[in-house]
């Protein structure tokens, strides 16, 4: 089975913890992989186990590669059997870097506190640096961005937008948001290439 070639050059970085809330969130992480890789996403997060591990098994099934990002000198285990390849960095800055920076999609489930860490990085990131669609997916993710917006710890303003943020429930609505998505980028790639509509691109 041959990977995914990433003509465009996709990056979906997934932020999801160790210990899934359920099974329905066990299987929804499988489904996002899955998706992603089908539709030619590189896929990063940490690497280890838990709702990672779902998300890269469904990305390995669809062919596609699993970048694992951790840091050079915290063990925080083995990397689950699906990881492709790995980046280790010195510092949590540095690898917060490469999850954002590099990143056309960002999706966050349930987790932890470095879940929850690593999740309001990003919405501080896309807010402030760059638009990067960040997806709240599944059910904890979506009650944790109620309770966020009600206690006005996210909140949108004339400064602040949070247009690049968006709740999607279930596996559903994340097939319809990617489909979308992924319409959008080809466009966008399309239309920086302008040998793309002689068929050359």
């Amino acid at each position: 089975m041959t990977k995914n070639s990433y003509k465009y050059g996709w990056t979906a970085t997934f932020f999801g913890g160790v210990v899934p809330s359920s099974e329905q969130e066990q299987k929804l992480a499988h489904g996002i992989g899955h998706a992603l890789a089908q539709a030619g996403f590189l896929l990063q997060h940490g690497g280890y186990n838990g709702l990672m591990e779902e998300a890269a098994r469904g990305a390995a099934h669809a062919a596609g590669n699993v970048v694992a990002v951790t840091l050079s000198d915290v063990n925080w285990g083995k990397f689950n059997p699906y990881i492709s390849g790995a980046i280790q960095f010195p510092s949590l800055g540095d690898r917060l870097h490469q999850f954002l920076d590099p990143a056309d999609l960002i999706i966050a489930m349930g987790g932890g506190i470095g879940t929850l860490h690593e999740l309001t990085a990003a919405i501080w990131y896309a807010g402030n640096i760059r638009p990067v669609p960040v997806w709240l997916t599944g059910a904890t993710a979506v009650r944790l961005s109620t309770f966020l917006r009600s206690e006005h710890w996210l909140f949108e303003s004339p400064t602040r937008p949070l247009g690049f943020l968006r709740e999607i429930p279930d596996m559903a609505a994340f097939r319809i948001a990617l489909v979308e998505f992924v319409d959008r980028l080809k466009n966008s790639h399309n239309d920086a290439d302008p040998t793309a509509e002689n068929g050359h691109g």
